[in-house]
């Protein structure tokens, strides 16, 4: 994992938002980041030089049909803006309890 992933996961793990992610799982074609299976949230920490935005879009798409809401936030962000980034994962996860 890359250190902003660590960052997130220290926070996801052991349900400390309230709900159970696990990280690196297989859904359909797809390894997502984070997932929270009973709730359908997915969460994406991309890189500085990522750019698989067609990638992306195809992918967001198939797991918002499967019923998924994706969260996509940058490294730099989960770095230097921690505190919003899990502000934003608990008003989702709050949203789908």
């Amino acid at each position: 994992m890359t250190p902003a992933e660590l960052n997130l996961w220290k926070h996801l793990r052991r349900g400390g938002l309230g709900a159970r992610f696990r990280r690196q799982e297989v859904i359909g074609p797809y390894i997502v980041d984070f997932v929270c299976q009973s709730l359908k949230v997915v969460i994406e920490a991309d890189g500085a030089f990522h750019d698989g935005r067609d990638h992306d879009l195809s992918r967001d798409r198939y797991l918002e049909h499967l019923g998924y809401v994706v969260l996509r936030f940058e490294n730099r962000d989960i770095a230097f803006y921690t505190d919003w980034v899990i502000g934003e994962i608990n008003r989702v996860v709050g949203e789908r309890v």
